[in-house]
């Protein structure tokens, strides 16, 4: 029986979702006519009763074969094969993916079967989870769930339709990786034994990096899904750097939390909660966030009776390299991200020692052109949130008025979103030097002077370095 809120949600797909998608309605009524039947499948499922937005539809149709779905569909425009192999059709201007059910094979390049009389139960024992294993015949809008992912949903439980099935696509375990930290979910024991032992040699590194993308971008507690790593014993294979923080022990006076792993983590998540609207940004400041205290590992010590870790900021960032090494080959992360860590400790200090202005000017220039300090500032409030010895996520509200005093500082010498900008320009020297080594090394001689000592004349910068 179908609950309250999923009648409601239903609803909201009938009266609100769908309309927003052009005519999708009417081509589903011309299929139903044609002896059809449309169902909306996969994740918007997952989404719609779940009660979050729905961005993408996956409409797969019963009864009837390609050839005549794509006949039927051309009433309505011009329709693209997007995936012959998988019987994915798409009409131009109806932003809605068309399917065939299928039998897939091995792997992520599967020989595909096209079935469209497939049982209901059959279609979906492909799925991933049975969380998106259900669909809503867009008809009757009634909900079918063979494998009752809608429990499940409700449990909170990650659970596979077919373990022979799952095991065979070794990216599905990354799936549940993201979607532990996404939905808060978490897979039953079954799934686990499945997950600890899945071979995942196979996975190219771009198809891995996209569902730590996933993780990062859209988890509300990213951490959930490194934590799972280490409770299955995969984070020591998948990303050694980070699971050579566990045990790692801080002073309880600054880290009452516990060891590093636990401190990356509550930081993490609370990096997760400022994050920028920008999904470049988001990632770089998470990733730094999960990366700032790799140098612990290498660099805790007993000084006096305590637990310190001096230089571990600088340390950190080859460890950084590493761990970014493994997961992605875009450069913009894998340059910004040691730089944030490798300075993480300076918005602190800075207001500790009373820095003054030339000090900011040269720590904006380091960080450029990559990064800034309103981004530095971000990954040093998350490293002093991620300090809760409850242990259950980092501390909810922290009033850090040292971070806050170095953006202010930041922001009146003109240099939180970029260093300070050189007054003396190539173009200037001409008359004196012509264009190449020589004239980079006097205008940076010039910039220097600018900065350490605040002189924007350029006649007296001229006169300084010539």
């Amino acid at each position: 029986m179908e609950s309250t809120i999923v009648i409601q949600n239903i609803q909201r797909l009938k009266k609100e979702i769908l309309p927003c998608f052009g005519n999708v309605l009417t081509v589903v009524e011309a299929l139903d006519r044609s002896g059809a039947r449309a169902l909306l499948v996969g994740g918007a499922v997952r989404d719609l009763l779940l009660g979050m937005p729905v961005k993408d539809l996956d409409i797969e149709v019963h009864g009837i074969a390609l050839e005549q779905l794509e006949v039927i569909l051309k009433r309505f425009g011009n329709v693209r094969i997007v995936g012959k192999q998988f019987g994915v059709l798409r009409i131009d201007g109806i932003d809605v993916d068309w399917s065939i059910p299928r039998i897939d094979g091995a792997g992520r390049k599967p020989i595909v079967q096209l079935n469209p009389y497939l049982s209901l139960h059959d279609a979906f024992l492909r799925r991933d989870l049975t969380i998106n294993a259900m669909g809503i015949d867009l008809i009757t809008y009634q909900l079918q769930d063979p494998f009752n992912g809608q429990k499940d949903l409700e449990d909170k439980v990650l659970k596979a339709p077919d373990p022979d099935l799952f095991v065979k696509d070794p990216l599905r375990f990354f799936r549940v990786m993201q979607f532990i930290g996404r939905f808060n979910m978490h897979p039953d024991t079954q799934l686990n034994a499945l997950c600890k032992n899945m071979d995942l040699s196979s996975i190219a590194t771009e198809r891995i990096y996209e569902e730590y993308e996933k993780l990062l971008l859209k988890s509300a507690r990213p951490s959930l899904g490194f934590v799972w790593l280490k409770k299955i014993e995969r984070l020591k294979q998948l990303l050694p750097q980070l699971y050579d923080t566990i045990g790692v022990q801080q002073e309880f006076e600054w880290h009452p939390e516990g060891d590093v792993f636990e401190h990356s983590m509550q930081a993490l998540d609370k990096a997760a909660t400022i994050a920028c609207e920008n999904d470049q940004e988001r990632l770089v400041l998470m990733f730094a966030a999960l990366c700032h205290d790799l140098g612990k590992v290498t660099h805790t010590q007993i000084i006096d009776g305590r637990i310190r870790a001096l230089g571990h900021d600088t340390a950190g960032v080859p460890l950084a390299q590493k761990l970014l090494d493994r997961l992605t080959h875009k450069q913009v992360i894998k340059e910004t991200v040691p730089k944030l860590v490798q300075f993480h400790m300076m918005p602190g200090a800075f207001i500790k020692s009373g820095a003054k202005r030339a000090a900011y000017k040269r720590l904006a220039k380091k960080l450029a052109p990559q990064t800034h300090c309103a981004m530095l500032a971000k990954v040093a409030f998350a490293d002093k949130c991620g300090r809760n010895p409850e242990k259950n996520g980092p501390l909810l509200n922290c009033f850090l008025p040292d971070i806050e005093a170095f953006v202010d500082a930041a922001q009146k010498i003109g240099v939180l979103f970029a260093p300070e900008a050189p007054v003396l320009m190539g173009a200037d020297l001409l008359e004196f030097v012509k264009p190449g080594p020589q004239m980079g090394k006097l205008l940076e001689k010039a910039y220097q002077i600018q900065i350490d000592e605040g002189i924007t004349d350029k006649d007296l910068l001229k006169k300084r370095i010539l």
